[in-house]
């Protein structure tokens, strides 16, 4: 046991510091999520009615580059703090940062002031996302039994954060704070949503810095200078290329597949404002509401995904291998977008004139598109941590997130094509593009399983952590 663990109570139950953990990254993905929902509207909205009145093609790329940015800057801020300073400072000045750049949109309602806040809470993410992460793996000892449930844990306070903060974020700008003008016109208050994101990340690090002491000791404090004394520095075996090459494969799968996910806050929220009857039982649905879908049906569906493989597993064939859920993962997000291949071919895409479409069909796509980032994004990120050379380890997980990156900046690029092309085009194109690209992943799943077995294991042994998203 590493000499920083020493202090830390051990068995079968969880440290707290765990618990301060859930509740820090809470209050963060609060923030982001807010932010996340928000932006679109924020910038496509008429300036008097409480937006910037950005067109919709500027605005989605705008939207793809803050994004996509915010998948880069964590290689940059792990890095230093590995080198500078410890995991708790870091995770402070990142939550600082992030609290200041909601703060300025808050304060400023000017393109200048959105650019200015985007910034910083890029910045601020950089030194915050890797290494609250990293935190919860250092509250135990290595080969800890307890760490696979903690991260599960961990991921559901994502996941409730992510939940919360669209509803209230829409709440306060579409209902709370929203104002019928004499002309009739609506204004709405994107600033108080803004200002309630920068209130809950000041909110979870006053929590995080008021009780650290108490739960992680010294824990944290100091930088993590990693040595490599551990493994052979030199040349990589055959094995680890094979494995290199098999992870960059699958990275140029995830690039397509989170650019048809992200439309969520592009081209879905656009649609969903124009095209979608939000009317229920007499009250109108706010427009960001549906972004809470997603960690809505995370949370009510992980559990089951993994009490079904968990039961595979002990079953005669044993669990689908990682690479065939990952195939799986793109055919349900192309069926998510063909769902709504009939609603637009109901709704059109002429905004002046639209055709309201019954919101089922945003939610069933929204469902679909669960299940495939179930499939998909956990079983990718534990694979990269699992079968990457330990050499060149950090570099590899590095480009599966810039990978995710640049799925954003594609998502924007297609997003905003929406405008000229139509939503027809582009719905039915993403989707099937990624169904025909399951069906190439699942075709050559085998060759890359083989590509990454451990040579004293070619099973390649499903891992069980759920890393964060």
């Amino acid at each position: 046991m590493s000499a920083h663990l020493e202090n830390l109570p051990q068995g079968k139950k969880h440290p707290k510091g765990l618990y301060l953990l859930f509740i820090t990254e809470l209050w963060e993905r609060y923030s982001y999520y807010g932010m996340r929902a928000m932006l679109i509207l924020y910038l496509t909205y008429e300036y008097v009615s409480g937006g910037l009145g950005v067109d919709p093609q500027t605005a989605t790329l705008i939207y793809g580059i803050y994004t996509g940015t915010v998948y880069f800057t964590p290689i940059i801020g792990g890095y230093l703090t590995d080198k500078f300073m410890g995991l708790r400072t870091a995770i402070t000045i990142g939550g600082i940062t992030m609290a200041v750049g909601d703060f300025t949109i808050f304060l400023t309602h000017s393109e200048i002031g959105l650019y200015a806040g985007l910034a910083l809470l890029v910045i601020g993410n950089g030194f915050f996302k890797p290494n609250i992460s990293t935190f919860v793996g250092e509250l135990y000892p290595k080969n800890d039994k307890r760490k696979d449930s903690a991260f599960t844990i961990f991921y559901m306070g994502i996941n409730i954060g992510a939940f919360i903060a669209p509803l209230v974020a829409g709440f306060l700008a579409e209902d709370l704070f929203a104002t019928r003008m004499a002309d009739g016109t609506m204004h709405y208050g994107f600033q108080w949503a803004f200002l309630a994101s920068s209130i809950g990340m000041v909110l979870g690090q006053v929590i995080f810095n008021l009780f650290s002491n108490r739960y992680f000791g010294d824990l944290g404090k100091k930088p993590m200078r990693t040595v490599a004394t551990t493994y052979d520095k030199g040349p990589m075996t055959k094995k680890e290329k094979q494995r290199t090459k098999a992870i960059l494969i699958l990275a140029c799968f995830i690039v397509f597949f989170w650019a048809g996910f992200e439309q969520a806050g592009s081209s879905f929220t656009l649609y969903t404002k124009n095209f979608v009857d939000r009317d229920l039982f007499g009250y109108t649905v706010p427009i960001s509401w549906f972004q809470s879908l997603n960690p809505l049906f995370i949370i009510i569906l992980a559990p089951i995904l993994s009490a079904v493989w968990l039961k595979m597993s002990k079953s005669k064939h044993g669990d689908l291998n990682m690479t065939t859920k990952m195939a799986i993962g793109m055919m349900l997000l192309g069926v998510g977008f063909l769902i709504l291949i009939p609603a637009v071919m109901q709704s059109g895409s002429d905004e002046a004139n639209p055709i309201k479409i019954n919101m089922a069909f945003i939610v069933m796509t929204y469902l679909f598109h669960t299940l495939g980032e179930l499939f998909l994004s956990p079983v990718g990120l534990s694979l990269v941590s699992k079968v990457a050379p330990i050499k060149i380890a950090s570099l590899l997980m590095g480009v599966w997130m810039a990978a995710i990156g640049v799925a954003n900046y594609v998502a924007s690029a297609l997003a905003s094509m929406t405008v000229s092309l139509g939503y027809m085009e582009i719905f039915a194109t993403i989707g099937i593009s990624v169904i025909i690209l399951g069906f190439i992943l699942l075709a050559i799943s085998k060759k890359l399983v083989s590509m990454m077995a451990d040579e004293n294991d070619p099973t390649m042994e499903q891992p069980k952590e759920q890393l964060a998203k």
